[in-house]
């Protein structure tokens, strides 16, 4: 399954949405590499395995089942989580990329793909409509978490 969708950060036409910069959304979304706790119900822990330049190794520990992860970054333009597949998970992969089509109007591009429902044969079909609401709402409070690291709050 590919799903992708936007979700706009910055209404230049409301005053009452309080704008963020290019580089708050990109330390929040730093913040979900380092720790994905917050963003990830169930996650119990996130631990780096492996740190260099572009990527990191992690281990994300949801209590029954452990699923380790690549995480890429190209600096303030976009960050992709590659799940490493084993016997717990498929694999598959989340790209969320910075988009400013014109300055200061940011928007989260959210990409996934996925082996879930890929065979025509599959029970999972049935269930699409339901795991892209997921997503959605997974994606909105990510950026509702971003909005209040921004203000200098603590996610919950």
């Amino acid at each position: 399954m590919n799903f992708e969708h936007l979700i706009q950060i910055n209404d230049l036409q409301n005053p009452l949405i309080v704008a963020l910069s290019r580089d708050q959304l990109w330390q929040g979304l730093l913040h979900r590499v380092d720790n994905a706790v917050p963003f990830l119900p169930g996650l119990e822990s996130c631990t780096i395995v492996e740190r260099h330049a572009d990527h990191l190794l992690r281990k994300l520990d949801f209590g029954a089942a452990v699923i380790h992860d690549r995480v890429t970054l190209l600096e303030r333009q976009w960050v992709r989580f590659d799940i490493l597949p084993s016997e717990q998970h498929a694999g598959g992969s989340l790209t969320i990329s910075i988009e400013e089509p014109e300055p200061d109007a940011l928007f989260l591009r959210f990409a996934y793909a996925t082996s879930f429902g890929s065979n025509p044969n599959s029970e999972d079909r049935a269930y699409i409509d339901y795991v892209k609401s997921a997503y959605h709402q997974s994606d909105v409070d990510c950026v509702r978490i971003i909005r209040t690291l921004a203000a200098g709050g603590t996610p919950q």
